[in-house]
């Protein structure tokens, strides 16, 4: 395409001034640079732009359509290039996540208030992943962010590490396995698994602990809600693999018991977003605040690196 911004300009400038001189002092140019951006563009679209026998200097068709053009596109391009400085800057942009963690909003809730109360100019949004994919939103710019615990290999996504965390099996004090001092794959083959609606292989306790062991639990039960599969386990339902910190109200009744899983199964919580991204300043300042408030509010976490 020969049309350039400078062009637009350029028309925009001899409007607003009357004449060629004026256009150019404004511009910081010659008159003989911005003489020959005007017959270049005329020999282009073979089209005069402006009545030469005119003072002031007086558009044709063609030169008031591209005038129309430059009144539109120009306003425009500032306020891109002052949104792009400001993003940048950290001054202002948008911060749209999901939850693909079902027991995180004891961190995370506190994360985004003081997060909105620092960075008041950034648009935030919340929601749960359940009824869509969270990470095709990413990818597709519905959302800026995915809370998870289970990275997948994307060349468009970064995933930044934001704590380690172990993952315990819950059971009810009076459950047959309470008195083992550690859970082996075995254990679990006549039992029901409580868990989250996800597809099995997206399951720490079948793709870390039971499938590489070759043992599938008797039955199953999911629920999207952490206190309900709490409250199954309690009530002697089923066992359940959960962070320690998802059954901290159960434990301190003494309603649940967590044990280790074989010598310690942990897990990482990432914040997904799309590669380059972290690196914004309202980015890293949320990503600071969330590893922040994680380390306060978590036990038994130990807070990851960030990346360089």
């Amino acid at each position: 395409m020969f049309l350039e911004l400078r062009h637009l300009k350029t028309i925009h400038a001899i409007e607003q001034t009357g004449s060629l001189a004026a256009a150019a002092e404004r511009l910081h140019l010659t008159q003989s640079a911005l003489s020959h951006q005007i017959r270049a563009l005329e020999s282009y679209y073979e089209t005069p732009l402006f009545s030469r026998n005119s003072r002031p200097m007086r558009l044709t068709e063609a030169g008031r359509r591209l005038l129309a053009g430059a009144e539109v596109i120009l306003p425009e391009i500032e306020r891109l290039d002052r949104d792009l400085r400001q993003i940048a800057g950290g001054a202002t942009g948008r911060l749209f996540l999901a939850l693909e963690c079902h027991s995180c909003f004891s961190w995370l809730i506190p994360t985004l208030e003081r997060y909105r109360a620092q960075w008041p100019s950034i648009e935030t949004d919340l929601s749960m992943s359940f009824s869509f994919d969270a990470i095709d939103a990413l990818r597709d710019g519905r959302l800026d962010g995915v809370i998870s615990s289970d990275p997948v290999d994307d060349p468009e996504l970064h995933f930044e590490p934001l704590f380690h965390y172990p993952v315990v099996l819950a059971l009810s004090p009076g459950h047959a396995l309470a008195d083992e001092p550690h859970i082996t794959p075995e254990m679990l083959a006549d039992q029901t698994v409580i868990g989250y609606p996800v597809e099995r292989e997206r399951l720490d306790i079948y793709r870390r602990f039971l499938d590489p062991a070759g043992v599938t639990p008797a039955s199953s039960r999911q629920s999207e809600l952490t206190a309900m599969i709490a409250q199954w386990v309690a009530s002697g339902h089923g066992v359940a693999a959960l962070p320690k910190w998802a059954i901290g109200d159960e434990l301190a009744r003494g309603i649940v018991i967590q044990r280790p899983l074989g010598d310690g199964l942990t897990a990482t919580m990432h914040l997904a977003v799309r590669r380059g991204e972290h690196r914004l300043t309202y980015m890293d300042a949320f990503l600071r605040l969330a590893r922040e408030q994680a380390g306060e509010r978590l036990e038994d976490i130990s807070l990851a690196r960030p990346s360089p």
